[in-house]
């Protein structure tokens, strides 16, 4: 196994427990205002008269525009640093929530729910956020570095659920968002320990973002690594925006729903640590089909039984474990295929795999419910595709993209 190690340029003033607790609090407060929106399916449905198709279709649009916009963010910040590029990620994300606090319709949902919070979300995520990670740590910490900023962003899934859900409750939904909106702001001064950006390794080849991307589609192994990813996207949308109303469907309360998508959150921790440490000690292309196998097993069981309260939550601790446990191995697969001077540009393609797997597996969920009154057909789909992607994975190749390195470095005279 080999990677391509890359200087970094970061300041030294700023220690590197200082990055790595920053960037853990950035990615908690980003994911968990994400993770929430599912609990504003029903509400806002039902005030303002949408279909569960249209909600899905606005989230749907998000992870389409964050899928788009994170290339660019990821090559950016590579380019120019991670501070100034999360801190205008959380304002434009801050404002495309409140804005979504006063969507009256369909067509202005898409665009602050669908387009303005999915580029903020994609320009402050935690994939730029390992950024800054990658580049402070040695090629073989990199894996489990990866888990924690994971881990980090599902503790604010677990934390947001419960903070989402009280807010409906005690202030209703309008006003719930305009508090998230707040909440997110604080991402703009934590983004200044983050700064810094990455440099091109001795040996290692400077392109350009589209010369770059061409010669990276030409390795097989990181086609197949970013095919694989679109079922992760598909899974995790689904089940974050679906789920609540699936559970009030099948007779249980809103706040099981809020406490469901908690609870994967915190086994999310869990997995992802887990996820991170084995990624460094056994082969990344087999630990990533072993999730994916087990992903269709969890959902596979649990459409065989009765849903209650019981098996929502031993769903929900089973998908956690499972959840972005895919993240630190993908991720992991990119730097050493490409070296980290690539990994925000090139992880991000394969994010947009990913997303445009969120979208179809959030459109889809809502219009299958419109249509059949039932949500069953796309948790089938779901089981299909999870073994498609544990099959994909299993022809990848740990090691270095040959048409990355560039001219050798010459001794010094």
């Amino acid at each position: 196994m080999s990677s391509i190690a890359s200087p970094t340029v970061r300041s030294a003033a700023v220690p590197l427990i200082v990055v790595i607790v920053a960037g853990c609090i950035v990615a908690a407060i980003g994911n968990g205002v994400r993770t929430s929106f599912g609990l504003f399916t029903l509400p806002m449905t039902a005030d303002l008269g949408m279909s569960r198709e249209a909600y899905g279709m606005a989230m749907a649009i998000q992870n389409l525009a964050w899928g788009i916009t994170q290339p660019f963010a990821g090559a950016f910040a590579d380019r120019y640093g991670t501070a100034r590029t999360v801190a205008a990620g959380a304002v434009i994300y801050a404002l495309g929530v409140v804005l979504m606090a006063y969507s009256q319709s369909s067509m202005m949902l898409n665009l602050t729910a669908g387009i303005i919070t999915g580029v903020g979300i994609a320009i402050c995520s935690f994939s730029v956020v390992m950024q800054a990670f990658g580049r402070s740590v040695p090629p073989e910490k990199r894996s489990f570095i990866f888990g924690i900023a994971t881990a980090a962003s599902s503790f604010g899934q677990f934390i947001f659920a419960p903070i989402g859900q009280g807010f409906i409750n005690a202030f209703g939904w309008q006003t719930a968002l305009v508090y998230l909106g707040m909440i997110l702001l604080l991402v703009v001064p934590l983004s200044a320990a983050l700064r810094g950006r990455t440099e091109a390794a001795p040996g290692q080849a400077d392109l350009p973002f589209f010369t770059a991307l061409q010669k990276a589609w030409t390795f097989k192994s990181y086609r197949l690594l970013v095919i694989g990813f679109f079922v992760c996207g598909f899974h995790l949308a689904f089940i974050n925006v679906h789920m609540p109303a699936f559970l009030v469907q099948c007779g249980l309360t809103p706040e099981v729903g809020s406490w469901s998508i908690a609870v994967i959150g915190l086994f999310n921790i869990a997995g992802s640590l887990l996820s991170g440490y084995l990624g460094g000690r056994m082969p990344k292309q087999i630990l990533l089909a072993s999730i994916y196998l087990a992903r269709a097993v969890a959902i596979a069981l649990f459409m065989l039984f009765p849903v209650t309260e019981v098996t929502a939550y031993m769903f929900a601790g089973a998908m956690g474990l499972l959840w972005l446990s895919t993240v630190p191995p993908t991720a992991g697969l990119v730097t050493v295929f490409f070296g980290a001077r690539y990994m925000g540009m090139l992880y991000g393609i394969a994010f947009l795999s990913h997303q445009i797997g969120s979208f179809v597996g959030v459109w889809l969920g809502g219009y299958v419910f419109d249509v059949t009154g039932s949500y069953n057909l796309v948790w089938y789909l779901g089981v299909l595709l999870g073994l498609a992607s544990a099959a994909v994975h299993l022809p990848i190749r740990e090691m270095a993209a040959p048409l990355f390195r560039g001219p050798a470095p010459q001794p010094a005279e």
